[in-house]
């Protein structure tokens, strides 16, 4: 259970609500408990369970296209939201990413797993990983930002030059 706090945070910033966070959590540490003698002691834990987790986020997001999409019994009535503060347009932006960017940005700024201890978790190579977390983050400035940075600006310069 010590690792219960960092999967709730990742998985409330890949899930819709607060209460699918907390449903992806117990799935994830049930998954744990049943499948503990596929465990390897000499392996990371933290990694392991965050495996998992990513898996039954995976599989939930499947289940989820599959489903035909509903109506709402309530028509025609409006939310009116009060003007988004800083942490609401980090949180909106980071919604906004791909899942394989947004994920990586989790895994490897909040929660503070290495490239390598990311590579292990997500099954794909450390170069990979490293662009990932590198368009991750320039993805979140340009959003964040609403401009592009003067490396894409000195890019797109030399692109013009060419043609």
């Amino acid at each position: 259970m010590p690792h219960a706090p960092s999967l709730l945070r990742v998985a409330r910033r890949m899930s819709s609500s607060a209460a699918a966070a907390e449903d992806l959590v117990q799935e994830t540490l049930l998954s744990a408990w049943r499948g503990f003698h596929q465990f390897q002691p000499e392996s990371n834990i933290r990694a392991w369970l965050f495996r998992i987790l990513l898996n039954n986020s995976y599989a939930h997001g499947r289940k989820l296209r599959a489903t035909p999409p509903t109506t709402p019994l309530v028509s025609g009535s409006r939310i009116v939201l009060p003007v988004l503060d800083d942490a609401m347009e980090v949180s909106r932006a980071l919604q906004s990413l791909e899942l394989d960017h947004r994920t990586v940005l989790l895994l490897g700024v909040v929660e503070g797993f290495t490239c390598r201890e990311m590579a292990e978790i997500l099954n794909v190579p450390i170069g990979t990983i490293m662009s990932r977390l590198s368009r991750a983050r320039q993805a979140m400035r340009t959003r964040l930002t609403g401009r592009s940075t003067r490396v894409e600006y000195a890019a797109a310069g030399n692109l013009a030059k060419e043609i």
